[in-house]
């Protein structure tokens, strides 16, 4: 099972020592999150129907753990433990998505 507690503790380390948790609020670090995922959409910007990652690893590997690293700073300063969240949204979407329903369809849960 992944375990999440080192890199977390690498994470808040690296934040303390700092001093940064005073601007590490849920709003910030939801508006950090949002303002990190459009920078990885920028590495598919103008591409066309070109939808591989092929030649923008670089650019997709640092701002994905830009998201990542924002969306661990939002689950300590809420409180959630990230993997049990997962945990839980995924029990929610197999109930919403059953496979027999679902499988190979890109249909929201509503038109399934």
């Amino acid at each position: 099972m992944l375990d999440l507690q080192p890199i977390l503790e690498d994470l808040i380390a690296f934040r303390e020592e700092r001093d940064w948790r005073q601007f590490h609020n849920p709003k910030d670090l939801a508006m950090s999150i949002s303002i990190e995922a459009a920078e990885l959409l920028e590495a598919f910007q103008w591409s066309g129907s070109d939808t591989s990652s092929m030649g923008r690893e670089d650019q997709i590997r640092e701002e994905l753990a830009d998201v990542l690293i924002y969306c661990l700073y939002l689950a300590d300063a809420a409180g959630l433990d990230p993997i049990d969240i997962m945990e839980q949204k995924l029990a929610v979407n197999r109930a919403k998505y059953p496979v027999d329903a679902s499988r190979g369809s890109a249909k929201k849960y509503t038109e399934l």
